[in-house]
């Protein structure tokens, strides 16, 4: 069986340094907010290219804070309107309904599954505070459409950049682009913990501090309490484990670009719609995208991931139900979103890892050619 995707054999490959690096936390008695941290937090915001780096429990705690600092900091008020892809994974909408604001769905460009933004100013209101963009799958979802947007309408710019750590943007990595950005460490994502972990970046120290101190209870002397916050803190043995694996993010991308090449020159099944890249770049040559996922579409696509389990290659589904069409929005499912409902009754994952071998994406590449 091809796994879809081999942790297992990820994190061993960077062995024995992981093992040091917890024995090294084991040794120090110190599990909470202490040298490793904060070493992570400088590494990681050098490499993304902002002043701050907080590290926080989860990417969704991430995105949490950041709109909870907002309203703390009075620039944000309960009932104001964020927009959002309606085509996300849900915590980025989860976040804004959390903190009591409204989420304002707009559609995604059916070529690159982000926002398209040019559909996103028809939904600024007199309400609206800012723009979270979702760099969704790895690839860059900054455009100078919403540049222009959040410069003329004084808008904030939030990136969910939870599946797209290393992507650029130009001369910059996401990240980096906003006022600031939730980011996640989830074990299967391109920079993997080995349980839950996350971090905001920002260059604006105001909103870093208080970021700061609401993910430790609102507090920054133990037991004065300047917010009502919550305690969402990165654990020093993740942070020992992430540094282990920052250094080689970026040829780890690199190999995943390689993968997605192969995938993008070989398959030619005709039903296949496979992933559009800017300009038509060849995949290795393109900075804006790292591959988190590998996402096709098809119209028989329940019956070709029944197919392709049965010749013992798994994949997965990102995402089979929309955010408007989840119970927990039910408020919203008679909303009319047809761009989004198509993309998630069609698209399948294959796997994707810089572990990869050639005969296993050769094996892939065949099985789908040959699939009805």
């Amino acid at each position: 069986m091809i796994k879809f995707f081999d942790l297992k054999k990820l994190n061993d490959s960077f062995e024995p340094q992981i093992s040091d690096a917890i024995k090294r936390v084991l040794d120090s008695g110190w599990y909470l907010l202490g040298n490793e941290v904060k070493s992570f937090e400088s590494e990681y915001g050098s490499f993304i290219g902002s002043k701050h780096c907080i590290g926080v429990a989860n990417g969704l705690d991430a995105l949490r804070l950041i709109l909870k600092a907002y309203i703390e900091l009075s620039q944000i008020k309960e009932g104001d309107e964020i927009i959002v892809p309606a085509n996300t994974y849900i915590a980025s909408i989860l976040a804004i309904t959390d903190n009591r604001l409204v989420p304002v769905l707009v559609e995604p460009d059916l070529n690159t599954y982000n926002i398209d933004p040019y559909k996103i100013e028809e939904k600024i209101t007199s309400r609206t505070r800012g723009i979270m963009i979702v760099h969704l799958y790895g690839q860059n979802a900054m455009h100078h459409e919403i540049l222009r947007l959040v410069q003329k309408y004084n808008l904030k710019l939030i990136e969910d950049n939870a599946q797209a750590q290393g992507c650029h943007y130009g001369n910059k990595r996401t990240g980096s682009l906003g006022d600031a950005s939730g980011h996640s460490f989830y074990p299967g994502k391109n920079l993997g913990a080995l349980g839950d972990a996350g971090a905001v970046t920002t260059n604006n120290d105001e909103l870093a501090d208080v970021i700061r101190t609401l993910a430790n209870y609102g507090s920054k002397v133990k037991y004065q309490n300047l917010y009502k916050g919550l305690n969402s803190r990165l654990d020093e043995i993740q942070a020992a484990v992430m540094r282990v694996k920052l250094p080689r993010l970026d040829a780890d991308n690199q190999r995943r670009r390689e993968v997605a090449q192969d995938y993008i020159t070989n398959i030619t099944n005709q039903s296949i719609i496979l992933p559009a890249t800017y300009n038509l770049q060849r995949a290795t040559d393109y900075p804006g995208h790292i591959w988190h996922q590998f996402v096709i579409r098809t119209k028989s696509r329940d019956k070709l991931q029944r197919y392709l389990h049965e010749n013992g290659i798994e994949t997965m589904i990102h995402y089979p139900i929309p955010p408007h069409k989840q119970y927990a929005y039910k408020e919203w499912n008679n909303q009319n979103l047809p761009i989004t409902e198509h993309i998630h009754l069609e698209v399948l994952s294959l796997p994707i890892s810089p572990m990869m071998q050639n005969e296993d994406i050769s094996l892939i590449v065949d099985k789908i050619n040959k699939a009805l």
